[in-house]
C-alpha cells in the first residue's frame, strides 16, 4: 500500500504505507479491522498461478499479500516492491516469521528495474488510489513492459462511484479517489496498451460503507 510520489531516483519522496511513519506500527491491525486483509484473500483466488510462475507485487508495504501468496503457492517466485525501508523491514520480518521465501526490493512502480517481459503476473493491492494522475499512468504502461506477453496483471483497489463523491474522500485526497473509477481504471489500463482488461468482482470493505474492486488486465501476445 505504501506509494511513490516525486521526480527523482535515489532521492524520490514517497507516501508510507501508513501515511505516516509514526503510525505503521498500527498499520497491519487496522488495515484487517478494515477488511484488506480479506480482500486480498479474495484475490488470491481470483488469480491462478502455476509452479514457476514469477509474481510481482508493487506497493507491497508491509509485505501482507507477497506472504500470503507465497503460503499459497510454494512454487512460485515471488518479489515485493516498495520504496519504503521500514515496511520493508517489517515485511522481511512477516515472512520470516511465516517460513517462507520472499524476495523483497526497494523501487518505484513507475520506473522498475526489471527487464522487459521479466514475470507472469504482477499485483497490486490497495497502492493504485495513492497515486497522482501521471505516476498512474507510468505505472500501467512499466507493468505491461515487465509482463510476460500474455501475463496478467490484478489490481485491488478501493473504489468509488462515477460521481466521486462518497466516503472515501474522508481518508484520502479527493482528487485522487475521483479517479478510481471503473471507466477510469479501465481507460488507464487500455491507454497503457493492455488487452482483454476488465472488472471481475466488488466487495465491500470498512465495515460495509465503502466497496473495493477487482480488475484484471492481460500483456499482448
Amino acid at each position: 500500500m505504501t506509494t511513490m510520489v516525486g521526480m527523482s531516483n535515489t532521492r524520490r519522496k514517497y507516501l508510507p504505507a501508513a501515511g505516516r511513519d509514526l503510525f505503521l506500527p498500527l498499520y497491519d491491525l487496522t488495515a484487517k479491522l478494515l477488511g484488506a486483509d480479506g480482500a486480498r484473500q479474495t484475490l488470491l483466488e481470483l488469480a491462478p498461478l502455476r509452479p514457476g510462475d514469477r509474481v510481482l507485487d508493487i506497493g507491497c508495504g508491509t509485505g501482507t499479500f507477497a506472504t500470503i501468496l507465497k503460503e499459497r503457492y510454494a512454487g512460485v517466485d515471488v518479489t515485493g516492491l516498495d520504496p519504503d525501508p521500514k515496511a520493508l523491514a517489517r515485511a522481511r520480518q512477516k515472512a520470516e516469521r511465516a517460513s517462507v521465501a520472499v524476495r523483497f526490493e526497494q523501487g518505484f512502480a513507475d520506473s522498475l528495474a526489471y527487464p522487459a517481459a521479466s514475470f507472469d503476473a504482477v499485483f497490486s493491492s490497495f497502492m493504485f488510489h495513492h497515486l497522482e494522475g501521471s505516476n498512474r499512468e507510468k505505472t500501467l504502461r512499466e507493468v505491461r513492459r515487465v509482463l510476460r506477453p500474455g501475463g496478467s496483471f490484478y489490481l485491488l483497489d478501493f473504489e468509488v462511484s462515477q460521481s466521486g463523491h462518497g466516503l472515501f474522500n474522508l481518508f484520502h485526497s479527493g482528487e485522487r479517489m475521483r479517479d478510481n473509477t471503473e471507466s477510469r481504471l479501465l481507460g488507464l489500463m487500455e491507454d497503457a496498451g493492455f488487452s482483454d482488461h476488465k472488472k471481475v468482482a466488488v466487495r465491500p470493505v470498512l465495515f460495509g460503507l465503502g466497496r473495493a474492486g477487482y480488475y484484471q488486465a492481460c500483456a499482448p501476445r
